[in-house]
């Protein structure tokens, strides 16, 4: 297995590991409440309304890629790394009945849930799809819009993703995307698996966002708004993603205290933004 192949079936562990887990230690504790990881993405209770809970509360995503993205009837959309398919449910009300929302998930689990979702949603318009974003299982050339929603980050080979982007919109066809983005990352947390799967390890700055979406012939790149993480934020997101042998199952231990000193340490260095772009 290659290192790149490697990656990838550690992200697709973590997802399914994701999706399937409760609270994750292994003594009492409280869930997070249904829906507030779709709702701080960015998600209004219109666009929620009606959605298998499933999709909502199996949502990893850190922005809402459609949230004033001008999707219309008819268009076919394309989501990279649908996951258990919030945003093919968003998209397909928005092309409605004549028009056609792709998904492309290399995770089996995944696909299960995104299928079901759509079939408990009663809509007939969804196609979901296995494989890579590196080589996504798509016509050149066939679909109105990219969307993609916290996944290119988790890419090993991001200038493939960008080159196939490019390569399945239509000319005039456009890019909205939410993904995490970074800035001088320290050394230990571009080494961290779990930071990897949390979406930061492996992901990118802005800037070489906005160059690989460029270098691979798309225009108007733009980055539309942005989501920075507080240090609260980030003390959750580092403790929901370290090891139970370094944070300790309940109560205040040394590994909660790591994880203070991490979170602190990783404040203004992430944050979410979402990009636009154009095919020529």
């Amino acid at each position: 297995m290659s290192e790149h192949d490697s990656t990838r079936d550690k992200v697709s562990q973590f997802y399914t590991r994701a999706v399937k887990s409760g609270c994750g230690c292994g003594c009492t504790c409280t869930p997070p409440q249904k829906g507030e990881a779709a709702k701080l993405a960015g998600y209004t209770a219109d666009q929620l309304a009606g959605l298998p809970e499933d999709a909502v509360a199996n949502s990893f995503g850190c922005g809402n890629p459609l949230a004033f993205a001008g999707v219309t009837e008819g268009q076919t959309v394309l989501d990279l790394g649908s996951g258990a398919g919030i945003d093919l449910l968003v998209a397909s009300r928005k092309v409605g009945p004549g028009g056609r929302v792709i998904g492309v998930d290399m995770t089996d689990e995944m696909i299960v849930r995104a299928r079901t979702n759509a079939a408990a949603a009663g809509l007939t318009n969804i196609d979901v799809r296995q494989g890579l974003i590196e080589n996504l299982p798509v016509e050149t050339a066939s679909v109105d819009w990219v969307i993609s929603n916290c996944v290119v980050n988790l890419s090993p080979e991001k200038a493939k993703v960008f080159a196939e982007i490019s390569r399945v919109l239509r000319p005039g066809g456009q890019v909205s995307i939410s993904d995490i983005v970074v800035k001088d990352l320290p050394t230990w947390a571009k080494e961290s698996a779990a930071l990897y799967g949390a979406c930061v390890a492996g992901a990118i700055s802005e800037d070489e966002y906005v160059a690989g979406l460029k270098d691979a012939g798309l225009a108007e790149v733009t980055v539309l708004d942005r989501i920075y993480y507080d240090a609260d934020q980030l003390l959750a997101l580092v403790k929901s993603e370290m090891p139970e042998s370094e944070l300790g199952c309940c109560g205040p231990t040394n590994g909660g205290e790591l994880a203070g000193v991490m979170a602190k340490a990783l404040s203004g260095r992430i944050w979410s933004a979402r990009f636009h772009a154009r095919k020529a």
